[in-house]
């Protein structure tokens, strides 16, 4: 009975230590995962913040292009109120009223 116990006692032995090194390679491969994800999430972080600058600078040069659009569009609404008094006064010079 003894011997027989401790036959009994070395198999449960080996069959834990098996599962043990099951348990080990499953929690390596977990690990490994969890690296990878992490590697692609410190990645994805990168673009993102990247992103972020490049957008803050789209955004910037869009407000700066708009505002060089307002100008242009007050210039040119002046230089259309001068062009229309330059031709009021071309035809009132042109005008017979004005002949000595």
């Amino acid at each position: 009975g003894h011997e027989q116990l401790l036959k009994m006692m070395e198999e449960r032995m080996m069959d834990v230590e098996q599962k043990l090194r099951l348990v080990k390679r499953l929690l390596q491969d977990k690990v490994n995962q969890l690296k990878e994800q992490l590697s692609k999430n410190t990645k994805a972080d990168a673009m993102v913040k990247d992103l972020y600058v490049e957008n803050a600078q789209l955004l910037k040069a869009l407000e700066m292009t708009e505002q060089r659009q307002k100008t242009a569009e007050r210039k040119n609404y002046l230089l259309e109120e001068k062009i229309a008094n330059l031709n009021r006064i071309v035809k009132n010079l042109a005008s017979p009223s004005f002949s000595p």
